[in-house]
């Protein structure tokens, strides 16, 4: 069993890898069943007596396989896409509630209203549009005056934007970071020996930025 919970374990790691992120980080309703079956097969042939390693690897690549071609083929196909995956539907259109559409998607007032306190709107006629998406989550296009202000409303001057570059976690030294940055081991030494670090043990968390510096956070 423990031989066969292992290979079922790496059989499963390598085909999600394959399948990519995308796969589980927007599912639908389709990607749902086939991955909850995809873990079925693993954790039922794992206790049935006449099933082996490589059945149950067998069965992973099989049902991984079907899942890709799907995948592949609603690439291409717009109309199989929309039969699998569904489409966007507007419940709000021009601050108006769409309650037909509400009603087909098994939707309630309630329901609406708790999607849209979790994108920070608390009230329904704070939005101009809102679009469910094949995912279960919303999109909301918020009316003028709730939106948010920009940059550019505010005629603020332009600013260039970095990515941080963590350097150092739970107390280790990330060398491509470090590389990545520009910056040697000396300079970041000389960095820490600044605000009190002697070794990197000492440091939970460390990131560069430009523009900003080196900002920390100690055990």
């Amino acid at each position: 069993m423990t031989i066969e919970l292992i290979g079922g374990f790496l059989a499963l790691l390598i085909m999600l890898k394959i399948l990519g992120k995308i796969q589980f980080a927007q599912i639908t309703p389709f990607d749902f069943i086939t991955a909850l079956v995809l873990g079925n097969i693993v954790g039922d042939a794992v206790f049935e007596k006449n099933v082996g390693l490589r059945e149950i690897v067998y069965s992973i690549l099989v049902w991984g396989l079907l899942i890709y071609i799907i995948e592949f083929v609603t690439l291409k196909s717009y109309p199989l896409r929309k039969l699998l995956e569904g489409k966007p539907t507007l419940l709000i259109n021009k601050g108006e509630i769409v309650y037909k559409e509400l009603k087909k998607n098994k939707l309630d007032l309630n329901q609406l209203q708790h999607l849209l306190r979790l994108q920070g709107f608390f009230s329904i006629y704070e939005a101009e549009y809102v679009i469910l998406e094949v995912d279960g989550k919303i999109s909301v296009a918020p009316k003028h005056e709730y939106s948010p202000a920009t940059k550019q409303d505010l005629h603020l001057k332009h600013q260039d934007v970095f990515l941080p570059i963590a350097l150092i976690m739970d107390g280790a030294l990330i060398p491509n970071n470090l590389e990545e940055s520009g910056h040697s081991e000396a300079w970041l030494k000389q960095q820490l020996a600044k605000k009190g670090v002697k070794q990197y043990k000492d440091v939970m968390y460390a990131e560069w930025e430009r523009n900003k510096g080196l900002r920390l956070t100690k055990f």
